[in-house]
């Protein structure tokens, strides 16, 4: 059984990993807001356990076991968001912190039982997939909006920033999940863009087009 900070270290080293085949110390200290001591202290641990390949200054990566506790924990957190938001109506903006707290509930029937009533979801709220019971998932390309050329289109299909106030701010903008958007304008002095959502046109930053993802 591995303890609730130990769960969050494999979560965090995997998405980190998406970005770096090896993940630093330093990476994994930021990520998780503490010290770097105290990183250091757990990956001796998680290693002990063949649950990550480490070496000092050479950076981490997490074994096939390490990476299979680290997906079933991003699939309750995903399924979780999935039921508060579907079935309890919940806002997305509201739920990470409470799948926080419900991804470390482990009965594997539970979790099972929960994906077979709202009929196995691919994505949670936010567009991320949902792996499987065995860790397998439907990896889909996105692309930042700030990619896009004028009069190109796309659906949004996900989000990079998961913080509430962005999401928030998508909401007020109607930019949410699944919304079509073409490129109307772009304005020259700051790269910021006009986006034609639902006939109406909405003005966003270069930061906000960084940040929202469409399908590709």
């Amino acid at each position: 059984m591995n303890t609730l900070a130990e769960e969050n270290y494999l979560k965090a080293i995997y998405h980190l990993s998406l970005n770096d085949l090896s993940v630093s110390t330093n990476q994994i200290a930021a990520a998780l807001c503490t010290k770097a001591a105290s990183v250091t202290d757990m990956l001796k641990k998680l290693a002990d356990k063949e649950l990550i390949n480490y070496e000092k200054y050479q950076g981490v990566t997490l074994t096939f076991a390490g990476e299979k506790i680290a997906l079933q924990i991003i699939r309750r957190h995903r399924l979780w968001e999935y039921f508060l938001v579907e079935k309890l109506n919940f806002r997305w903006d509201e739920v990470h912190e409470m799948a926080e707290e419900l991804e470390h509930i482990s009965s594997v029937e539970l979790i099972d039982r929960l994906d077979q009533f709202m009929d196995c979801p691919k994505h949670d709220p936010h567009g991320d997939p949902i792996p499987d019971k065995d860790g397998n998932f439907k990896k889909h390309e996105l692309l930042p909006v700030a990619s896009l050329k004028l009069n190109e289109t796309g659906i949004i299909s996900g989000v990079r920033d998961h913080s509430p106030g962005f999401l928030q701010y998508l909401e007020k903008q109607q930019l949410t999940i699944g919304k079509k958007i073409k490129v109307a304008d772009i304005i020259t002095y700051d790269n910021s863009m006009m986006l034609e959502v639902e006939k109406s046109i909405t003005h966003i930053s270069r930061e906000v087009a960084k940040n929202l993802l469409i399908a590709i």
